[in-house]
């Protein structure tokens, strides 16, 4: 079967499969409701780092109320990346047994269930809470690019954008409104936190007409081609294939240390823990223009390189700010940082789509991006908390994420050249 007649058959994100009639219908009939579905995937993208962005400026009421080390601190960030990373193993499998619809609908559902579990007075659910927060989180990550590749095959730089930036716009909201909820609250963190199961539950009931309408397909696929023996494990043989997926996880990595302990880097330096977590809040703001800008870009151009080359300085550039004039600078290295954050994130996510041959390697390329890149990145916080403690300050954490930065450049140029990965 040749390259074009393949890509007609795999026209379903869930598996390389063809639509029987009953679900080509349930197709036409979800894509007759384009404002619905594009309600849902902004909804959806809004929870991305919500969950993650609400800890950071609240650290240190945790650490206090359980008496936790900054090691043990880091891992509420850490834990619930990790299984963004091993929630990426299992995502492709389920949509392709469940459908798309049905799994993000299930995602929400477990989303707000974590928040809720992480805020129980108990050290395990703390953690616990971000197990199912981190896994939930993992497949809204994973299925996201293939349900765009496959719904929107000719607009999917612009609705990357879209869902890039309605993340980023999420975490910020959060960031802001954490301290003031935890004050409106009588001073409880605990309800902070939890107040924002209810963003998973209002997302959860806008994809529930979705499900419905897209029910008649799940269940009712003929197979397109027989696939080789081992062809699932194709895009793991791919050399480009691991350089975005380590793209991927780089860039997470300086994102999620950032999460993890930007507020914290601000205070110890003298800044009001209210201050800090504004200009937290302000550096995910901004992380919205690059995340809109950065993938429209991306998909004018053959080569991506020079944006690679564009955020990974601005990060660097961001970071050496923290390390010199952390408090006097802050407003400035949060609008650096955050343009190079979201740009980058944006590029990954874009990166991952532009190489993909078609919806089937999407899904699968992302899984593996999202898998590897995320286990990676689960390392960030913990590592820079633990240096921290160990060194009683903040310039050797920074100095290494400044050698993450060089290494994310080196994957991000050969990862940016105009060519394809195919699942076969």
């Amino acid at each position: 079967m040749s390259r074009p007649e393949a890509d007609q058959l795999l026209l379903d994100a869930e598996a390389d499969v063809r639509p029987s009639p009953r679900g080509a219908a349930a197709r036409r009939a979800l894509l007759a409701h384009p404002v619905l579905l594009l309600a849902g995937i902004v909804l959806a993208s809004l929870n991305m780092r919500a969950a993650l962005a609400s800890v950071s400026p609240l650290a240190g009421e945790i650490s206090a109320t359980f008496g936790l080390s900054s090691t043990a601190t880091s891992l509420v960030t850490s834990v619930p990346v990790l299984f963004l990373g091993l929630g990426a193993l299992v995502a492709p499998r389920l949509a392709r047994r469940l459908g798309t619809e049905q799994v993000l609908l299930g995602a929400l559902v477990l989303l707000a269930a974590g928040v809720l579990v992480r805020v129980l007075p108990s050290g395990y659910a703390l953690y616990g809470g971000g197990v199912l927060v981190g896994t939930a989180i993992a497949l809204l990550n994973v299925l996201m690019p293939g349900l765009i590749k496959r719904d929107f095959p000719d607009r999917a730089a612009a609705m990357t954008s879209v869902y890039t930036g309605s993340m980023i716009a999420g975490a910020t909201v959060v960031a802001a409104a954490s301290v003031p909820l935890e004050r409106a609250f009588g001073g409880s963190w605990e309800a902070s936190l939890a107040f924002w199961s209810l963003l998973a539950a209002v997302a959860a009931v806008a994809w529930l007409p979705q499900v419905l309408i897209a029910r008649g397909r799940t269940g009712h696929l003929e197979r397109g081609a027989v696939r080789a023996p081992g062809a699932g494990r194709g895009v793991w043989r791919s050399a480009l294939a691991w350089q975005v997926t380590l793209f991927m996880g780089l860039q997470s990595l300086w994102s999620y240390v950032l999460i993890a302990w930007m507020p914290t880097i601000f205070t110890d330096h003298g800044m009001s823990r209210s201050a800090a977590g504004v200009v937290f809040a302000f550096n995910n703001l901004v992380q919205v223009a690059g995340a809109f800008l950065v993938p429209l870009l991306a998909g004018r151009m053959r080569s991506q390189r020079p944006l690679v080359a564009l955020v990974t300085s601005l990060v660097a550039a961001g970071y050496v700010g923290l390390m010199a004039a952390p408090v006097s600078g802050a407003w400035l290295w949060a609008a650096v940082l955050g343009v190079g954050q979201g740009g980058a994130v944006g590029l990954a996510l874009t990166l991952i789509v532009l190489r993909s041959g078609d919806a089937v390697t999407a899904s699968r390329l992302s899984g593996m991006a999202q898998t590897v890149g995320y286990l990676l990145a689960a390392a960030g916080p913990l590592a820079a908390g633990a240096v921290y403690e160990a060194t009683g300050g903040w310039t050797v954490p920074i100095a290494l994420v400044l050698c993450v930065c060089a290494a994310a450049l080196v994957v991000g140029l050969l990862a940016a050249r105009d060519r394809k990965v195919w699942n076969g």
